[in-house]
């Protein structure tokens, strides 16, 4: 079964560099570890994951909000939010081979498992990243790279909460990008040491919050099966008393059994009010909330739900990917949800006369304004359906000599390989249908 899910990996990496949706970064230089750079194909399924997102998160809640902070901030954010002094893992060192690794991920803490040589006693390693802003390299004018976007959500929540009107419960949210030095990476895009994080951040009354604790809960799952996913391919883990971080009253993982093992997909916290009191005490500014209806001012607790697009555009790759063993060749397919696939179409004239391509072109007129799509008239059409599946589009339209007839195309459905005609007047509505649930 390893050796399966090796194989499993291998061909999924391989399908994303061939083509188009992640290639290497710096290639041509030898690669930089554990970087990773988006193809065309990659661009478009990464922006639709993220698009995806916001109008579950943002757009369909009236009390939650957008927000997009600045990756530089002041170090003393860091300090105040236990980053600078905590934010660090056990490393050791082989003294043979030189390879470091993350001790509490070692079975043998002393035993290299590279080569079988000595290591070294473990000691803290900072994660993030730092550099200096001005020209002058001191310690007073380091800054970091943030190793998560929450942060910049805490420190803007007096500005969202003055200019926006909103009054408690209500969210933040935020799509951008971290950085962590991970001394160990692994698992293609699964960690990676540049990525981009999803995150809301949910202000309720200290009393409430074991019930807002529950219902996004339930929300972030009900999300994941919106996306396709399998269902008994995802699970909750709920933190222990050694996993719990000591900000967190509650947190639960939502895990996702990838060709690896169960990992962590997304988190979803009880924060309590530790974020906003810290920033409190360490900026001097008043961060308590006043309830116009009780008459109470307290500082509101925080639910989090935190989610990597990075790791949720491998989860939707390696759960969509299929190879098919027909009478003569191998299918390999993408299922992918109509709503996040780069391409929603791929547009065919069946031959290259008799007025065919022409209407092809009108249709990708028609459609192209809107939605991606792909006019192909090379090759045969069944190798046509093989290029299309192996990207995951949903739909292809064929134009043929009945389209000369009545003005209908052939919709041939990825997943069943059905065929249907439809009016070429109806396409918009039916793409509009399948494509924005």
């Amino acid at each position: 079964m390893a050796k399966q899910n090796d194989e499993l990996m291998e061909k999924l990496v391989s399908l994303c560099k061939r083509r188009g949706f992640i290639f290497p970064s710096s290639e041509i230089y030898g690669g930089l570890a554990s970087i990773y750079d988006y193809g065309p194909l990659g661009a478009e399924l990464k922006k639709n994951i993220k698009n995806f997102w916001w109008r579950w998160m943002v757009q369909k809640h009236a009390n939650i909000v957008g927000l997009d902070s600045a990756i530089l901030m002041s170090p003393r954010i860091w300090e105040a939010s236990g980053h600078v002094d905590s934010f660090t893992d056990p490393l050791v060192d082989c003294k043979k081979c030189k390879q470091r690794f993350r001790a509490d991920l070692l079975e043998n803490e002393s035993v290299c498992p590279n080569c079988g040589g000595e290591l070294t006693q473990p000691r803290q390693f900072n994660l993030m990243f730092k550099t200096f802003m001005g020209p002058v390299e001191d310690t007073s004018h380091i800054v970091y790279l943030r190793p998560e976007t929450a942060q910049g959500i805490y420190v803007n929540y007096l500005n969202v909460l003055n200019s926006s009107r909103l009054k408690i419960p209500f969210g933040i949210a935020q799509i951008g990008k971290a950085f962590r030095n991970e001394i160990t990476t692994e698992n293609f895009i699964f960690r990676t040491r540049e990525f981009e994080q999803m995150e809301m951040q949910f202000f309720v009354q200290p009393e409430s919050d074991q019930e807002w604790f529950e219902s996004w809960k339930a929300d972030r799952m009900a999300y994941y099966h919106k996306l396709n996913i399998h269902p008994e391919k995802l699970r909750f883990h709920e933190h222990g008393s050694n996993e719990l971080a000591h900000y967190a009253k509650a947190a639960y993982d939502i895990e996702y059994e990838f060709p690896f093992g169960w990992k962590e997909l997304e988190g979803v916290h009880n924060r309590t009010d530790f974020d906003l009191r810290r920033h409190q005490d360490s900026s001097g500014k008043d961060l308590t909330y006043f309830d116009d209806a009780t008459r109470e001012r307290f500082i509101p607790y925080i639910i989090e739900t935190s989610a990597g697009v990075d790791r949720t555009l491998l989860t939707v790759l390696v759960d969509a990917f299929e190879e098919q063993e027909l009478e003569k060749d191998t299918r390999t397919v993408l299922h992918l949800a109509p709503s996040i696939a780069p391409i929603k179409a791929g547009i065919f004239p069946l031959v290259k006369k008799d007025g065919m391509p022409e209407i092809a072109e009108k249709i990708y007129r028609l459609l192209s304004p809107i939605y991606p799509v792909y006019m192909d008239v090379s090759g045969a059409v069944g190798r046509r359906y093989r290029r299309q599946d192996e990207i995951g589009t949903p739909y292809c339209i064929t134009v043929d000599s009945e389209t000369l007839e009545n003005e209908t195309v052939t919709i041939r459905d990825r997943d069943t390989m059905e065929q249907n005609r439809m009016k070429i007047d109806d396409l918009s509505i039916f793409f509009f249908d399948k494509t924005q649930s």
